[in-house]
């Protein structure tokens, strides 16, 4: 069963919480960092991406870019501009977009249930990529952007977070995205019990998005314990930052993808090897998005296509059925030779909320191909982590993204 505890959370003072909160630190480039940093000086991308306090061309992966991270958020709590709970509380963190809203729990979970699989996941992480993270988690003695955690809906947790809904937010803003948030604190004793003890009692928590933050967080608190000689497991590395949502309110959209090049064949050589394993259709100019399972887009040369299959291909194998995978396994690597998408440098992922014309100006300028996917449902995301397997690399894309700078766990 789950482990769930309220925490002191590090959180920005009521009236600057707009002009601290940023997006994740791995949706950015460096120059959009930048970018961001210079119209909002507060953006907590200054410690999220430190780099953006020296010069361009500065290593982001060197010594004193973390040490500039620590030193910056270790002045903002001095300066008063994050404030400490003087005791333990859960939150509820709402995003509202196009009209859904989504309403999670924020706490921290167990380092212990994430090693012995109470906390599934669905995809592999790169370890180049988590050491990046271990080292700015490490020398923060921080978890500076939570873990998005999903469950299957709980109806007595729904009743609480309702009604603490209906009291003063801390924080209610609309960001420059158009996303509104809103932050309720959780600080009775016996909602905080209750809470609690709803999530000892579910069996598991699948994480939706933040695979390697989690997976940093984790090997930080691995090295803290083993540095630890008193460890005794309550310690606060123990446990790491995240946002729990119910699996019912949240979005999937498509993440698509696009081919440089065409490896070796024409267009016409392509078309006719497609046309054997899908129904085609021609659809013109306008940008085509797939409005089934079983179908995708394709454009090439100033044209969409509608490709058609029997989304039973793969049979009730839980990755092999998924979308993804159909694509994979019946035109990137067969056809374009994409054997590892996780490595070739030749595919691109694009997600769903960038629109399909970036998909059209990308091919149009490599003179590559480019596929418009059917999102994964919420259901097939959880039947693969319920199974133990992984999806295929940028299966989901998950829109709003949490922001970071709202919630600080410190250890």
């Amino acid at each position: 069963m789950s482990i769930l505890r309220p925490f002191r959370a590090v959180r920005p003072a009521e009236d600057l919480a707009s002009s601290i909160a940023a997006l994740p630190y791995d949706v950015y480039t460096s120059g959009e960092a930048r970018l961001a940093v210079s119209a909002k000086p507060l953006s907590f991308l200054r410690i999220d991406r430190a780099e953006t306090q020296f010069p361009e061309g500065t290593d982001p992966y060197s010594d004193q870019v973390y040490e500039k991270a620590r030193d910056i958020l270790n002045g903002m709590i001095s300066d008063g501009s994050f404030i400490q709970e003087d005791s333990p509380c859960y939150y509820i963190y709402s995003l509202t977009m196009d009209g859904r809203t989504q309403s999670g729990v924020v706490g921290c979970a167990s380092i212990d249930d994430y090693l012995n699989g109470v906390i599934l996941k669905h995809e592999n992480t790169l370890e180049e990529k988590e050491l990046d993270r271990i080292r700015h988690v490490d020398t923060c003695s921080a978890q500076t952007g939570p873990i998005f955690l999903t469950f299957r809906p709980h109806a007595e947790l729904g009743k609480i977070l309702r009604r603490v809904r209906e009291g003063r937010a801390l924080y209610d803003f609309v960001s420059e995205d158009g996303i509104r948030h809103q932050v309720w604190r959780i600080d009775r004793p016996d909602d905080i019990e209750n809470i609690s003890h709803i999530f000892s009692t579910i069996p598991h928590l699948y994480i939706a998005d933040g695979h390697h933050r989690a997976a940093s967080a984790v090997k930080v608190g691995m090295r803290r314990r083993a540095a630890d000689p008193g460890f005794s497991g309550t310690e606060e590395y123990n446990f790491f930052l995240s946002v729990l949502f119910p699996s019912d309110e949240l979005k999937i959209y498509d993440y698509n993808r696009t081919v440089s090049d065409r490896n070796g064949y024409t267009f016409g050589e392509l078309l006719g090897m497609i046309e054997d394993r899908f129904e085609v259709t021609r659809i013109g100019k306008e940008p085509f998005r797939p409005s089934r399972k079983g179908e995708f887009g394709m454009y090439c040369e100033g044209n969409w296509y509608r490709l058609r299959t029997e989304a039973a291909y793969g049979g009730s194998d839980p990755v092999r059925s998924l979308d993804v995978s159909l694509l994979q396994d019946l035109i990137l690597e067969p056809m374009l030779g994409i054997h590892d998408p996780r490595t070739d440098s030749r595919i691109s992922f694009i997600g769903g909320i960038r629109g399909l014309r970036e998909l059209m100006e990308r091919a149009d300028t490599s003179g590559g191909i480019a596929f418009s996917m059917y999102p994964t449902s919420m259901e097939e995301l959880l039947r693969v982590a319920d199974a133990g397997m992984l999806m295929p690399p940028k299966s989901t894309w998950f829109e709003p993204k949490l922001r970071s700078g709202l919630f600080i766990h410190r250890f």
